[in-house]
């Protein structure tokens, strides 16, 4: 029996993810994969998780097993607008909605903002997991113009923002480029969202992973009133956690609890709990300096490797923080069908097409760092080099 005539349009037109298809190839121990975009298991604080869920199934088990709140657990949202509040902007708890790890984010400002035809606003390349979360509600995406200092809010017209439902951005240390939004950027984008009365959503789930200087202010933290932040505890703690969460104005905050509880009822009880009993106390203070010290020497065992390794004809970006780095083929040359060739030498990247979501550059490539070690970051980037002409 065949199924197809039963699917919805939604269903018929989704993808799967060319990032997890590659990843069903670089499971081989043989193969050195810049593909996979998650965080290095070396950063997992393995003893203080487990200590957290011991602790709260000892002190409320009955609490932490059953059913909870949608906009979630009230003390980690405390927490969450206290520290959002130190930023610089007036974060209150209930503005706070607690996810299931920040894809979950993305469905919902789908679920909520966009129908069929409907502009949505999105940086050149962009992270590919919104575009797959987007693209099930069919809008229109409408690339603006963004370069090494990130999104460039000189170039968006009034024309591609009227009747835009919102522009979602990366401003720190973006996936897939690893690129990180200057200020002046910032302050024009700003003062073109408040120009153009444009709703903006900003994605920042990189923006602790700086390795020697912290980014600029947030977007958040200039115009609470028109900004929804993503943020997400995958990258600082550890990603099966599946835990993220929500700020925006209470409007928009309770629609979107409204729409969870269609969705999930609520993100688990017991996983917040442990998370909260985690950060409580200030121990990201002292463990993320760790992470950024882990990343910030692959990311140089990287770019080392690229100036040795590379043809002069390939170029790629800097990355100040994060985990990925963008590089750039020379024009006419197609990373998807170099693709091959490197998986037949045990090396694997993501090309850059799928991250676009309109007029692709096919020369260019996202690769991640962070999962790999040195010694094969180096093997790996000299078999790329004699593949890419080296």
């Amino acid at each position: 029996m065949s199924f197809e005539n039963l699917f919805s349009k939604r269903a018929t037109a989704i993808k799967s993810s060319v990032i997890r298809e590659i990843l069903k190839v670089t499971a081989r121990p043989e193969v050195i994969s810049f593909a996979g975009g998650l965080p290095s298991d070396a950063s997992f604080p393995v003893p203080q998780l487990k200590a957290a869920f011991e602790k709260v199934l000892n002190d409320a088990p009955q609490a932490a097993l059953q059913y909870s709140t949608t906009d979630g657990y009230a003390p980690l949202r405390e927490w969450v607008a206290s520290e959002k509040s130190k930023l610089g902007a007036t974060i209150t708890p209930d503005q706070v909605i607690i996810v299931s790890g920040s894809q979950q984010a993305l469905d919902l400002i789908g679920k909520v903002f966009i129908n069929e035809g409907d502009k949505v606003l999105v940086e050149t390349p962009t992270y590919l997991g919104a575009l797959q979360a987007f693209e099930l509600f069919f809008p229109e995406f409408v690339s603006v113009a963004s370069d090494e200092e990130g999104l460039d809010a000189a170039q968006l017209t009034a024309e591609q923002a009227q009747g835009a439902k919102f522009l979602y951005a990366l401003p720190n240390f973006q996936n897939p480029t690893g690129r990180l939004m200057t200020e002046a950027r910032r302050q024009a984008l700003v003062a073109k969202a408040r120009e153009y009365n444009l709703l903006v959503v900003e994605d920042d789930p990189y923006g602790e992973l700086w390795y020697t200087a912290a980014p600029p202010p947030s977007l958040l933290s200039r115009m609470p009133e028109r900004v929804i932040q993503m943020g997400s505890f995958s990258k600082i703690l550890a990603p099966g956690l599946r835990l993220g969460y929500i700020v925006a104005p209470v409007e928009i905050a309770r629609k979107f609890e409204q729409v969870k509880q269609a969705t999930d009822l609520h993100t688990a009880t017991l996983t917040q709990r442990a998370v909260y009993e985690v950060v409580k106390d200030g121990f990201l203070d002292e463990h993320i300096p760790n992470i950024r010290k882990l990343y910030h020497a692959q990311a140089q065992a990287m770019l080392g490797a690229l100036e040795q390794y590379m043809p002069k004809s390939v170029t790629w970006n800097q990355p100040a923080g994060g985990m990925f780095l963008w590089l750039r083929l020379p024009a006419g040359v197609d990373s998807e069908a170099i693709l091959k060739t490197a998986l037949a030498r045990n090396v694997a990247y993501v090309p850059g097409v799928p991250f676009y979501a309109n007029e692709p550059a096919r020369n260019t490539m996202r690769l991640a760092f962070v999962t790999v070690p040195e010694d094969k970051i180096r093997e790996g980037v000299k078999v790329l080099g004699e593949v890419f002409g080296g």
